[in-house]
């Protein structure tokens, strides 16, 4: 049997196999049964395994295959295709032609059906929200453009007129009494660092840039160390003149400006060089964060050294506890210009800012941390021109006749 072969009539070929068995050749039939129970057959195809190319099947595209009672094949699979934005995940313990659609991951994208992985997109590019292409990603830094930003600058330059016109004042009140109490010169110098802490802010908005990520913390650590040791010399003056006045002190050769002025100087000195060892060992520059949001490249500047920026606020910080300090034991002074309560004040607004400050801006990122710094700056500084010098402007301008009447220490 295995070695006979013929032809039919019409032309088929007929042999067997090894076991006798012949090659499998079928019709394939439309059946269409009918409500009388009569089946009618149309051949609409066929499939032969007996030729000798391989397997042959033949379906007649001319014949609606599904009409008259179905509108569209059913699929023989196992899984429905995964569309684009989705990859094939294997099935436990399912056959090989099953598997389930998984979205891919943010930063990943497919574009093709049936995607056998995702495809991840550069560290410049983001996935779309269907997971079908990269887009660039967006960029976030504190811009003038955006209303964070625009405010706090309006803020910043705001303050900085007040500290101007507060000081064309004092300029021309110079000889008043109000204005000489705890020595004019250094309420001038105060009122110059607290409007250049105001101004400093602006270094904080706008696109990072290499000069601006180098100047802005030293720049404003310097400022307002200028300021702190100015209000500490401020209360400084009020303890020696107050305690100067006891029969036999010794402190009489230190009541001046010129003790004042050298405390500030030694006290901005200490910050002037922790800041030029800073910027000589490991010094700011900008950077584009690319890790820490995956939707955004945030540009910012790296402080370098996180040791030596928390040095500069440490620094600030014991100079301003000295000062509350100082003021919080000068605070019952008899003198109707005694500025000792004002500083008071001005100090515990001054620490509690910049202690809510450190933990706020650890939690924070992106534009929102530099808004945080800025929100800490303009707060204190505002702090220590209302309460310092807007009591004086009132007596200047307001109650003209206290600054007529007091004694005055200088």
């Amino acid at each position: 049997m295995p070695h006979v072969k013929f032809r039919t009539s019409s032309g088929d070929q007929i042999y067997f196999k090894d076991n006798g068995d012949p090659e499998a050749r079928y019709d394939i039939l439309k059946l269409l049964i009918f409500g009388d129970g009569n089946i009618q057959e149309i051949k609409v195809g066929s499939f032969d395994k007996s030729g000798y190319d391989g397997d042959q099947l033949f379906v007649n595209n001319t014949i609606n295959l599904l009409s008259p009672y179905y509108s569209e094949f059913a699929h023989s699979r196992c899984s429905e295709p995964c569309k684009p934005g989705f990859r094939k995940a294997k099935v436990e313990g399912a056959p090989s032609c099953c598997y389930t659609c998984v979205m891919c991951a943010d930063g990943e994208m497919s574009n093709i059906t049936d995607a056998q992985s995702c495809t991840k997109c550069s560290k410049y590019e983001k996935s779309n929200s269907g997971r079908t292409s990269c887009i660039p990603r967006d960029i976030n830094y504190l811009s003038y453009d955006e209303h964070l930003g625009s405010t706090l600058s309006s803020i910043s330059v705001t303050f900085s007129i007040t500290c101007a016109v507060i000081l064309g004042i004092f300029i021309k009140y110079r000889e008043t009494p109000i204005v000489r109490a705890n020595n004019r010169y250094l309420s001038c110098l105060l009122l110059i660092s607290l409007m250049l802490c105001f101004l400093c802010t602006l270094l904080f908005i706008g696109r990072p840039t290499q000069i601006c990520c180098l100047l802005r913390q030293v720049t404003f650590g310097i400022v307002f160390t200028i300021s702190v040791s100015s209000v500490l010399a401020k209360t400084l003056t009020v303890i020696i003149a107050f305690n100067a006045t006891k029969p036999g002190s010794k402190l009489k050769k230190y009541v001046g400006t010129q003790l004042a002025i050298l405390l500030v100087i030694v006290c901005s000195l200490g910050e002037i060089i922790i800041s030029m060892v800073w910027l000589a060992s490991n010094p700011p520059f900008p950077e584009d964060d690319m890790l820490s949001d995956a939707d955004n490249i945030i540009l910012l500047c790296n402080e370098g050294s996180d040791c030596f920026f928390f040095c500069i606020i440490g620094y600030i910080g014991t100079l301003a506890l000295l000062s509350l300090i100082a003021a919080f034991l000068a605070k019952d002074f008899p003198d109707r210009f005694n500025e000792a309560k004002n500083i008071t004040f001005s100090m515990l607004g001054f620490c509690s800012v910049w202690g809510a400050f450190v933990p706020a801006y650890l939690s924070s990122k992106g534009s929102r941390m530099v808004a945080v710094e800025i929100f800490a700056i303009l707060s204190s500084s505002a702090g220590l021109l209302g309460c310092i010098f807007i009591p004086k402007c009132y007596i200047l301008f307001l109650r003209p006749e206290l600054n007529t009447k007091a004694n005055r220490i200088i």
